[in-house]
């Protein structure tokens, strides 16, 4: 039987790439190819009405002398540093919350959950709603005596409560990933750790911090990502204002192309951002090497 296996697979060599053909087909419809697409826009000239017209460099030369490329770089920079205590911290605790063994546990994992599945669109009108001068927030500022604050229209404040409607819509995630990484940690571990007498904190730090943190190392990946990309809540709740305040990248390709249909330029930012995004990316993932190792 063994050689008979042998055969089998030697003859049937193509077997697994039939089973990968799909995926590679629609990988290469939905993503390679209009990467490629967008390669080329960035080195064209392109405005929707006329043919494309390949401009070399003017695209990138443009890029460097454009003040609000460099203010929503420093938003999104700035977006990322916010984000990640949001949705690298905070999900953990939650996680630590739900793996209690307790009656109906599996309803407060719904609930937390929850705001993920929802449409972005319809939280951010429902948060304008909460965060507007005569909202919900101000109302309950009223009542020590403090506010009202403009939290959408006040530049020092708007970039924030879009960074806190991002975390709040994707802690439910982060928590259902790290809650996956708990419940993975050796309980002998944690049990051993308990009888040679360390508490709470000293079993988190020593114990299960370490055994996580493949998990942080996704988190962390997935965090800066989502940041540096953040467009739907800033175009329903600021559109990049005030005073460009909240304008991040991702905003601003879309106002590049679609309000002012430069698709060449947009595209050329998007190759910034993309090109960002990977050295973040990067650089996280040799960190957590040099760690590991």
């Amino acid at each position: 039987m063994p050689g008979l296996k042998g055969r089998v697979v030697g003859q049937h060599w193509y077997t697994p790439y039939a089973f990968m053909l799909p995926g590679l087909l629609f990988y290469a419809a939905m993503f390679a190819w209009p990467a490629v697409i967008a390669i080329q826009l960035a080195f064209s000239d392109y405005d929707i009405v006329h043919p494309v017209r390949f401009s070399g460099l003017d695209n990138f030369i443009e890029l460097g002398h454009d003040p609000r490329v460099w203010i929503a770089l420093r938003n999104s920079l700035l977006f990322v540093v916010m984000f990640l205590p949001l949705t690298v911290v905070v999900p953990l605790f939650l996680a630590m919350l739900v793996n209690l063994k307790l009656r109906a546990i599996q309803a407060f994992r719904m609930l937390y959950y929850l705001p993920v599945i929802t449409s972005m669109v319809a939280v951010a009108v429902a948060w304008r709603y909460v965060f507007n001068r005569e909202g919900v927030v101000n109302w309950m500022l009223g009542l020590f005596g403090a506010g009202p604050i403009d939290f959408l229209l006040d530049r020092h404040w708007a970039l924030p409560t879009v960074v806190l409607l991002e975390a709040w819509k994707s802690a439910g995630l982060f928590m259902m990933i790290y809650l996956a990484g708990l419940q993975a940690v050796p309980s002998e571990q944690v049990e051993a750790a308990t009888i040679d007498g360390a508490n709470a904190w000293q079993r988190l730090r020593h114990v299960v911090v370490p055994a996580l943190r493949p998990t942080f190392a996704v988190t962390l990946v997935l965090s800066m990502l989502e940041a540096m990309r953040a467009f739907e809540s800033v175009y329903v709740l600021t559109r990049g204002g005030p005073l460009d305040s909240t304008l991040t990248l991702g905003y601003y390709i879309w106002s590049k192309a679609f309000e002012d249909y430069d698709m060449g330029y947009a595209s050329a930012v998007g190759l910034l951002l993309w090109a960002i995004m990977i050295v973040l990316a990067g650089f996280n993932l040799l960190v957590t090497r040099r760690r590991d190792v």
